[in-house]
């Protein structure tokens, strides 16, 4: 038999209970198959638990307005904005209950356009009478005024080359607003009125919506109105960079997660995929499922024309076998990406044990990944308990247990990862788990305590009464960092389940 590992006689179960004054240790009751006494023998099922809200999704995509354009007379902002959230869980934010009412001598000469677009739509003529509309549409970006001596189409798309999102502009004249101004070759600033507004998705000739109108200028000034409003495309709609602490999972899809282990979700005004995974990283830990790690960002399509972003997020992750929703109510997915938060803790279920042939329960000291260490020359004052009958575990079949697993005594035991870990120096950690300290009762557990070691140092101490409890802290990495859970003093044991280190 391995020395890392101990079964236990079932003729040894009545001294072990007198040893802890009537209680069976987790060494006893464990591997005898007895009735359990604790939460820890009770896991919990997070497998079926919260599917995905998508009646409400839809619902609430079909209640914000994220349509927007280039402003008619303020100056465009010297920034990018950053993506802005327009609803949460179903409560559309301000910026998600109304689009701003954001809305030129003209010459029908045209400069060549530059390689890699599309032309989506053309603009209407120069005739005095002739009107067109510039487009109100989603995931506006910025707007530029260009030199309007020529239908300016090289000068709108290479402005949008030189913003990274852009893959659609609209070129189009705006008259009767007087305050337009662009910067010349000559270094100066002189008036124009032809405007190229960019977005980070494309759109069409139905979203031209904006007739202009507006009494901008004093009477006897004309109303602004719009002509030559043409549409550009360029390369596919693509994510941004992936983000750190994660790795794509699926995608594009035309089909959206629908899962168990929904967190929540979030409207975008834009299809930002690193906006997303700070909202997975931010989002509060669900008591039962723990942390975000997964989330499914898509775009949504009704009438032919993008109308939002939808951010979902999990406290389990899944694959591209759970993006099954199409769409609903009119409203069509497109775009549907996958993302898996990532770990630096290799086996945080403490899975990678096993017991010896023919045995359904064992003890084990040492694993690939885990080492339990003792005190005052004692042993198994801290192992991994695993049991492929009774699930001690609070997922799978095995759980980290601190204290004399046998309880022939009193001391705390230490249980650490064996490898330091692939850290970052400087990074910040999310260090989170589960822990259960319900064994002997309240009374006998109100001792229980477990503190969190990083390098060592104490992170976060825990005590008393607790049935399978969320816990987090945040640790800044130094480089080949160790984390190790010390605590538990028989009969009051503490079991530890479902640790996760993940970038902050």
């Amino acid at each position: 038999m391995s020395p890392f590992t101990r079964l236990l006689s079932f003729l040894t179960l009545a001294a072990l209970a007198a040893g802890t004054g009537g209680i069976v240790p987790p060494g006893g009751d464990s591997l005898a198959g007895a009735d359990p006494k604790s939460s820890a023998a009770n896991p919990v099922d997070v497998t079926t638990a919260n599917p995905t809200d998508t009646d409400t999704i839809i619902s609430t995509i079909q209640q914000v307005n994220q349509k927007t354009g280039a402003e008619d007379k303020a100056p465009p902002p010297p920034d990018i904005p950053e993506t802005v959230v327009t609803a949460v869980d179903g409560d559309v934010t301000v910026a998600g209950q109304s689009s701003s009412s954001f809305s030129v001598s003209s010459s029908s000469s045209r400069k060549r356009m530059l390689d890699g677009y599309t032309t989506v739509f053309e603009g209407t003529g120069t005739g005095p009478t002739d009107r067109d509309a510039s487009i109100q549409g989603t995931a506006y970006l910025t707007y530029k005024v260009l030199d309007n001596s020529t239908y300016n189409i090289d000068g709108c798309q290479d402005f949008c080359n030189s913003v990274p999102a852009c893959v659609f502009c609209n070129l189009y004249y705006e008259f009767n607003v007087e305050l337009f101004l662009y910067w010349n070759s000559n270094s100066d600033y002189q008036f124009s009125n032809l405007k190229c507004a960019l977005y980070a998705d494309y759109h069409t000739a139905a979203e031209k919506t904006n007739w202009g109108g507006q009494q901008l200028e004093p009477f006897p000034a004309g109303l602004t109105y719009i002509q030559q409003s043409s549409g550009y495309s360029r390369d596919p709609l693509v994510a941004s960079p992936l983000p750190d602490g994660y790795q794509q999972v699926f995608g594009p899809l035309d089909a959206s997660t629908d899962a168990s282990g929904f967190m929540g979700f979030a409207l975008l005004d834009k299809y930002d995929v690193q906006a997303c995974a700070n909202l997975c990283n931010s989002r509060p830990a669900d008591p039962a499922g723990g942390a975000c790690q997964f989330f499914n960002i898509w775009r949504a399509v009704q009438d032919g024309n993008p109308t939002s972003y939808t951010c979902s997020m999990f406290y389990l992750p899944t694959d591209a076998s759970t993006a099954t929703n199409t769409g609903q109510n009119g409203v069509s997915v497109t775009y549907s990406r996958g993302y898996q938060r990532i770990s630096i803790l290799p086996d945080g279920g403490f899975e990678g044990g096993a017991c010896p042939d023919g045995y359904y329960g064992c003890h084990i000291l040492s694993t690939n990944y885990w080492v339990g260490t003792s005190a005052n020359f004692a042993d198994y004052d801290a192992s991994i308990l695993r049991n492929v009958l009774v699930q001690y575990g609070r997922t799978g079949f095995a759980t980290g247990e601190l204290g004399a697993i046998y309880g022939d005594n009193s001391n705390p035991g230490t249980l650490a990862v064996r490898y330091p870990l692939d850290s970052v120096p400087g990074k910040q950690y999310v260090i989170t788990f589960f822990q259960d300290s319900s064994w002997s009762g309240p009374a006998e557990q109100a001792a229980a305590f477990v503190n969190v070691l990083w390098n060592g140092n104490t992170v976060l101490s825990l005590s008393g009464y607790t049935t399978w409890q969320y816990n987090q802290v945040t640790v800044t990495a130094q480089g080949n960092d160790i984390l190790a859970f010390y605590g538990g003093a028989a009969p009051a044991w503490t079991f530890i389940d479902d640790v996760y280190i993940f970038l902050a």
